[in-house]
């Protein structure tokens, strides 16, 4: 028997088929939602490691999220487009997003995450006390179904409900059920509370019988499952609105959040939005108690404080007393949830930056000109005033063209896509970027303690290289730093012959885009009409489909050059048909 490390699972599978006869490989691990959950509880230690992604420097190639099949990295959309980010509140720290492509990716040794700070005013004890809320009685069974994701704590929200109906000398029956067993999987709690244990009759909720549902993730809840317990003017749903993102991010990296979806058939199958309370659980948290863990006990007590639970303020908090795990901070999850109900704009407003960690962060670019100001500042920072001028000159033109249909969706779309290929992150750039002032305060605001950065890069002159002759990450320490600071102010010799890294065929391949898109716009100007311009707005999109680093680019370029050939062979055939007529 030989133990190898779950990387070279992939090479034993391999070489066991060229095996006569029978073989056996055995793949043991502990789940890695336990080892969140034994941490939580003090059973295992954490690790003294977090990743983080560089925005930034992140091209939003998904690579990362399909090496680690993990729903904690998650989107997030910035000016220049969708990028990733890691939750810290449910991330497991498997590390397996580290072998994602991209180096983007750092890690923080020796510091742990900010907690808001503890004043008055994030003290819900502190503020004066609410009005308790009538609560329902239960003389035939009152139906609670929790919905929501594996490893986000449903089922505590769930045996919560339990013990404090126990204690409460009521009839209880609780039932769980669980799709995929990993974090992310849709899971519910099916609770049932009467006055005496005879007035319930079957464990689940059945159809049409739910009194309230307690959504802690709202695709959950608009599944067929979810709805079909719901019926209209008895339902009551405590809906969490944060979105997060499912399997098919992982596989899809530009997959939407259907919020507005999911909501209007919560609100249908309830009878109406007045069955809805509604409330960012997740943000208020994060932003109130330090982690988006408490989501659901904020939730819970949001929905007791609406008068949706028929169980007594003293019971439930008892409860969490017995869970005995995190008890104060999930006492004060639940009487957040309380003030959320009494009050959300006031624990909304209480939920802002305050005092040094306000994050300045630019509003999204809006009109043309904004849009274009922003990106020739950007370039001038990439490399000088006269690229970026370049940049702004031929867009320009593009305005100047389109201006006669009387639009500006063409030179919109050419502006954020040459920008693009103009941008290309080669070297210099990485360094820049990661030596950037405002990626490090953002480290500050996140982190505190003495910690280091460690960078995860497969350089082409010092990587491995795998089985597939793909290039492979590693860890480089604090010099590293050192390194980027020198490399960042060599940004003049991009392109030059003095360009060390120029002569790659990453790097001549991306100046290559560069012209050829120029080439493509400029063909597309040429025949511009109004009957054209949906066809040229798509192709001038295009370069949305070339994303990643290395491996990873090329294998998007290669998916995406067959379309921008079919594309323009369709755009030249309806020119040629314009003509003729």
């Amino acid at each position: 028997v030989t133990v190898h490390h779950r990387d070279d699972l992939d090479r034993q599978q391999r070489e066991f088929r060229t095996i006569p006869g029978t073989t056996a490989i055995v793949y043991d691990q502990t789940c890695a939602t336990e080892k969140r959950r034994r941490r939580k509880r003090g059973k295992l230690a954490t690790p003294d490691r977090t990743v983080v992604i560089n925005e930034a420097v992140c091209e939003g190639c998904g690579d990362c999220s399909a090496q680690s099949n993990c729903l904690s990295v998650e989107p997030v959309e910035t000016e220049f487009g969708r990028k990733r980010r890691i939750n810290q509140s449910s991330c497991n720290k498997d590390y397996a997003c580290l072998k994602g492509f991209c180096p983007s990716f750092v890690t923080v040794s020796g510091a742990t995450l900010k907690k808001p700070k503890k004043d008055r005013t994030h003290d819900p004890a502190a503020l004066p006390p609410l009005p308790e809320p009538p609560l329902p009685r239960c003389e035939q069974a009152w139906g609670i179904l929790v919905a929501g994701v594996g490893g986000t704590g449903v089922i505590t929200i769930g045996q919560l409900l339990g013990m404090a109906a126990h204690l409460e000398g009521k009839g209880i029956v609780t039932q769980d059920a669980g799709g995929l067993a990993q974090k992310g999987g849709a899971t519910w709690s099916h609770v049932q509370i009467a006055e005496r244990p005879d007035a319930i009759f079957c464990t689940k909720v059945g159809t049409a019988e739910a009194d309230l549902v307690i959504a802690c993730d709202a695709i959950v809840a608009a599944r067929k499952d979810t709805l079909a317990v719901m019926r209209e003017g008895r339902t009551h749903v405590a809906l969490n609105t944060h979105g997060s993102p499912t399997a098919a991010f992982v596989h899809q990296p530009d997959w939407q959040f259907p919020a507005a979806n999911c909501e209007r058939a919560i609100a249908q199958a309830a009878g109406g939005p007045q069955q809805l309370g509604r409330l960012d659980a997740e943000r208020l948290a994060t932003a109130l108690l330090g982690d988006a863990i408490y989501a659901n006990p904020l939730l819970l007590g949001y929905a007791w404080q609406r008068g949706w639970v028929p169980l007594g303020r003293a019971a439930l908090k008892r409860a969490i007393e017995l869970n005995g795990v995190q008890v104060a901070s999930n006492h004060a999850a639940f009487e957040w949830g309380r003030r959320a109900a009494h009050d959300l704009a006031s624990v909304t407003a209480l939920a802002q930056p305050q005092g040094q960690v306000v994050q300045f962060v630019k509003k999204p670019a809006t009109t043309i000109d904004e849009i274009v100001a922003r990106r020739v500042e950007f370039l001038t920072g990439y490399q000088n005033a006269a690229y970026a001028g370049q940049y702004q000159a031929f867009v320009e033109r593009v305005r100047v063209a389109e201006a006669k249909l009387g639009s500006t969706k063409l030179t919109e779309t050419v502006a954020r896509y040459l920008f693009k290929l103009m941008a290309y992150k080669d070297e210099y750039e990485v360094a820049r970027l990661h030596t950037d002032p405002a990626f490090l305060d953002k480290i500050a605001q996140q982190f505190e303690g003495n910690y280091t950065l460690r960078h995860h890069l497969a350089p082409p002159a010092l990587a491995k290289r795998n089985g597939q002759g793909e290039l492979v990450k590693q860890a480089y320490g604090p010099w590293m730093r050192t390194a980027f600071k020198l490399l960042a102010r060599l940004k003049g010799l991009r392109g030059t012959a003095l360009d060390p890294f120029g002569r790659t065929e990453e790097r001549q391949m991306e100046r290559a885009l560069i012209g050829r898109y120029k080439d493509t716009i400029e063909e597309l100007l040429a025949g511009l009409n109004a009957g054209n311009l949906a066809l040229a707005i798509e192709i001038a999109r295009l370069p949305e489909q070339i994303r990643g680093y290395g491996h990873v680019k090329e294998r998007h370029l290669q998916a995406a050059l067959p379309k921008w050939d079919a594309l323009m062979t369709q755009w030249r055939g309806s020119e040629a048909v314009s003509k003729a007529a």
